[in-house]
């Protein structure tokens, strides 16, 4: 049976994300970094918002697509680069998955949608977006929060904290006090969002 465009999305995305050679241990097992990133995505978003449209779902998968190939340390080491680098990330990342879209045969206004949905336009006010957004901390909360918070001083922890907080709805921070943490990183949750 020929897979859906949905499904030739998907694959073409993963298939991307695979050729990163950057790795991530999980049970002794080396994985693609991005391609386990955006596998843990589609299942936070699944878990978060069962219902989630096809052009979030692909949003979701394709967030961090390729993201390897234009490192951090290429802008400068401060915050006017950081966001710099942030902001040429969004666009690569919404090109790429546009001309996936394309090849597989999805119209110019749903491509316009994932790209919009890539790049958090309107947080706070678009329900995709603020979803989107959501997920992304739920993800970085529950699979990479307790290595982060290991290599930091409390005060940046709980800084950085504070702002993933503040970029979450209601929901998600319903969803996120129900993720398992241990006992230090919880404190430092509570310190961040008292």
């Amino acid at each position: 049976m020929k897979p859906t465009r949905f499904e030739s999305a998907i694959i073409l995305i993963d298939n991307k994300n695979s050729e990163d050679i950057n790795t991530y241990q999980v049970n002794d097992i080396a994985f693609s970094k991005e391609l386990l990133y955006s596998q843990r995505m589609t299942q936070k978003l699944l878990q978060f918002k069962p219902d989630a449209s096809e052009a979030l779902q692909i949003a979701a998968r394709a967030q961090h697509i390729c993201r390897w190939k234009i490192p951090r340390d290429d802008y400068p080491m401060d915050r006017v680069g950081y966001l710099k680098w942030r902001e040429t990330l969004k666009r690569m990342h919404a090109d790429l998955t546009s001309e996936i879209l394309k090849e597989v045969g999805y119209e110019e206004d749903f491509i316009e949608r994932v790209a919009f949905l890539i790049n958090k336009k309107l947080i706070k006010k678009d329900e995709g977006s603020q979803t989107l957004e959501d997920v992304i901390c739920l993800v970085f909360l529950d699979y990479y929060f307790e290595e982060f918070a290991a290599k930091h001083v409390d005060e940046k922890v709980i800084d950085i904290l504070k702002k993933t907080w503040g970029k979450m709805s209601e929901a998600g921070h319903e969803a996120a006090l129900k993720l398992k943490f241990s006992e230090k990183d919880l404190s430092l949750i509570k310190q961040a969002i008292a």
